[in-house]
């Protein structure tokens, strides 16, 4: 009987091998199953957050500041800065403090210079020393001017300011190269010199560093991500412009409306509102800003006040026909001689002039300048 039992047995194996090896199958698709189900999942997150990022792309507004050197730019980004209210920090502060101390004395240091190369006496001989005294400063490649040190120089840039010899030649500036900044600082000598002196919110906008590289600033309006990034406008910096051209919606460019009697610190021989066409020409023309948006800002209005009552434009161009003293007639003209650039006259050339160192000015004139940029980008930011 036992070996009855053991040869039934022998028969049952295969069919449970069979059961068995069945069941290890269907294990195996449920797991491939899973798996393939969560491969799906993972897919269809993959492609979510790619579709968001698409459309976050899309709607993300960059605009790129474009002039040459010296036009206002840096301080067009600084008063987005503060319109947004994204303060600077300790060490901004402190970084600022050390470019007005060395504004301030390497102005001066200009101005000490260009008497001498005028020919134009000092109202005081004492003042003698005093200019020797500045003029034996040496910028420190990055080492930083202390209040403690700036102090030292304090009596000397004061007494020189004062001499009208350093004034006469202050008021033939067009003739030589000096930051527009300096008067404003050498005003407010008495407070910048102040041990525990901190910059304030004009002292920051009146700052003059040379932009070397690419700073973007980045702030939200209404729920729309804005850009703005502001690239060198000196000759050697203007290579890195093709670097910020990718996903660009629209471009400010920016002049110094009151440069029209002054020459490229680069290069003496040009004139630097000449240059600042010239470059509009090969922007405004470029095939890849086809779709983009070109605002023109002619900066400075300012100062081109100013100066439109002690140099006569027609000196300089003489194909212009109006007032030379009319501040109108002279941003009209400016506005034409621009406009001639562009090759597509079908496309509008959008203006404003500004005052980049007028915070409220600069806010009016940017909430202008947004309203065009969504509105000719309505589709593209996906707002409709």
């Amino acid at each position: 009987m036992s070996g009855v039992v053991r040869s039934l047995s022998r028969c049952l194996l295969p069919a449970e091998a069979t059961r068995e090896a069945g069941g290890s199958k269907d294990r195996i698709r449920e797991r491939d199953a899973v798996q393939e189900r969560e491969a799906r999942r993972k897919s269809r997150e993959i492609d979510a957050m790619l579709a968001r990022e698409r459309r976050a792309v899309r709607r993300l507004v960059k605009i790129l500041l474009l002039g040459a050197g010296e036009s206002g730019k840096s301080t067009f980004l600084k008063q987005m800065r503060i319109i947004n209210g994204k303060e600077f920090d300790k060490k901004a502060l402190l970084d600022f403090r050390d470019t007005i101390f060395e504004n301030i004395i390497k102005g001066m240091r200009v101005l000490v210079d260009a008497r001498d190369k005028l020919g134009i006496p000092w109202q005081n001989s004492e003042n003698e020393k005093h200019g020797m005294f500045v003029m034996s400063f040496e910028g420190r490649g990055g080492v930083a001017v202390e209040p403690i040190e700036f102090q030292l120089y304090g009596l000397a840039l004061d007494a020189l300011w004062r001499d009208s010899g350093i004034q006469d030649a202050y008021a033939r500036r067009s003739e030589f190269q000096l930051s527009e900044s300096v008067k404003y600082f050498l005003d407010n000598l008495d407070r910048i010199g102040q041990p525990n002196y901190i910059p304030s919110r004009q002292d920051i906008l009146f700052a003059r560093k040379a932009t070397k590289g690419i700073v973007e600033h980045d702030f939200v309006i209404k729920k729309i991500p804005f850009k703005m990034v502001d690239v060198g406008g000196q000759r050697s910096q203007r290579q890195k412009w093709f670097q910020c051209f990718d996903g660009i919606t629209s471009i400010l460019f920016m002049v110094s409306s009151s440069e029209y009697d002054q020459v490229l610190m680069e290069d003496r021989r040009t004139n630097r509102l000449v240059e600042s066409m010239n470059i509009f020409e090969t922007i405004v023309n470029n095939k890849l800003f086809l779709n983009v948006s070109i605002i023109l800002f002619l900066n400075k209005t300012d100062l081109l006040v100013e100066k439109l009552r002690q140099s006569d434009i027609t000196k300089h161009f003489p194909e212009y026909r109006g007032d030379p003293r009319r501040l109108e007639d002279v941003q009209a003209f400016l506005v034409q001689s621009f406009s001639r650039k562009r090759r597509n006259r079908g496309k509008p050339l959008f203006h404003h002039f500004t005052t980049a160192i007028d915070t409220e000015n600069i806010r009016f004139v940017f909430h202008a300048v947004k309203d065009t940029i969504l509105q000719e980008n309505l589709k593209d930011i996906m707002l409709q």
